[in-house]
């Protein structure tokens, strides 16, 4: 049954591709922006867009600069500007400068199938404010160059979407290293010293100098990100709340997962019997199903919905179809950071007859 079900779940995944832009926009890029070879990290918050651009003749040879931006889920539209430099490396015999100018970009996204990604649009100095470059990208397994934005590339779909953290990432990384130098401080010519003639002097006593006590500096403690709980660890922690009690009858009860507001981003995991059964289900306009043979569950059993995350609308709302036989049922189901709705579904027992 469970082989059945991770078929089904990989279908599923397959006919929604187009409808994930906003999981899919986030992650590492690779190609050429104005000729220039390029690597970007796109980290996607509700419509806006953070991260890093590296443009880079070699590991040794780059700069860095962080990014802002934005993306229209209507238009499939990414844009997003070079917005501060953050490192400079430069090889001494080098003669190209990648990156020497700040560049806005703005791209298609394109999923044209076979698990391939694309950004292909137009690029300009962001000061001149005119597109006359072309944009090249392709969507990247990892990255050559490590940061910050590592942490939420990998673990955007288990917590790391999470607002807060992106924010506090951001922060982090706004920090510009500090840029080496290839040349010696000149030094200054020291002037010539004169001899002057002069009557000697009684010495004067003065007074020992009192010593002054330095104030300690205060510490500076760099923390790292919190690494947000699993979805086992929030399954357990959360309370349960009761929404709706089903009764079971037939060979197989279908269930169905809608966005219940404004598509905004919502993921959620389905528990059943205290059992991971399905993670990383993303809530959008078109139904996600499952099916569960009604003789492989118990007489009464528990379906947990839990939030992986809130969306940019918090709470996290589904909207669910439950078909048994031709009888269908309906539940909207909540969950927030400290709630799990719970979906109770019991067998109905068999009507006795007597002679």
């Amino acid at each position: 049954m469970q082989k059945h079900l991770v078929k089904l779940l990989s279908v599923c995944l397959l006919l929604n591709c187009y409808s994930l832009h906003a999981q899919m926009i986030t992650g590492v890029w690779k190609g050429k922006i104005n000729k220039q070879k390029v690597e970007v990290k796109i980290i996607q918050k509700g419509d806006s867009l953070a991260g890093t651009s590296y443009y880079y003749e070699s590991a040794t040879h780059y700069r860095r600069y962080s990014i802002k931006g934005y993306f229209n889920s209507n238009t499939n539209e990414a844009v997003w500007w070079d917005d501060q430099l953050l490192e400079e490396k430069t090889g001494r015999f080098n003669l190209s400068s990648p990156g020497k100018n700040a560049m806005l970009s703005s791209a298609d996204f394109n999923c044209p199938g076979d698990g391939s990604m694309m950004l292909d649009g137009k690029t300009g100095k962001k000061e001149d404010n005119r597109q006359n470059g072309d944009v090249h990208l392709d969507k990247a397994a990892g990255p050559s160059f490590e940061d910050e934005w590592d942490f939420v590339i990998d673990n955007y779909l288990a917590g790391g979407n999470d607002p807060f953290i992106i924010d506090s990432i951001a922060g982090l990384a706004a920090v510009p290293a500090e840029r080496p130098t290839n040349e010696a401080p000149p030094v200054k010519p020291t002037p010539p010293v004169e001899t002057v003639k002069t009557e000697p002097k009684k010495p004067i006593v003065e007074p020992a100098p009192v010593q002054k006590t330095e104030e300690p500096k205060p510490v500076v403690k760099i923390t790292e990100p919190v690494k947000p709980p699993t979805i086992e660890e929030k399954f357990s922690t959360r309370k349960k709340v009761l929404t709706t009690e089903i009764p079971l009858s037939g060979d197989s009860v279908e269930l169905r997962f809608y966005d219940n507001a404004e598509i905004d981003g919502d993921s959620i995991s389905l528990f059943l019997n205290d059992k991971l059964i399905f993670q990383h289900i993303r809530l959008t306009g078109n139904a996600y199903s499952i099916k569960l043979a009604v003789s492989e569950l118990n007489e009464s059993n528990e379906l947990i919905m839990v939030a992986e995350n809130l969306g940019s609308i918090p709470p996290n709302t589904s909207y669910m179809v439950a078909i048994v036989g031709e009888k269908r049922y309906e539940a909207r189901l909540e969950s927030t950071e400290g709630s799990s709705a719970m979906v109770r579904f019991v067998k109905k027992s068999p009507v006795s007859t007597t002679n």
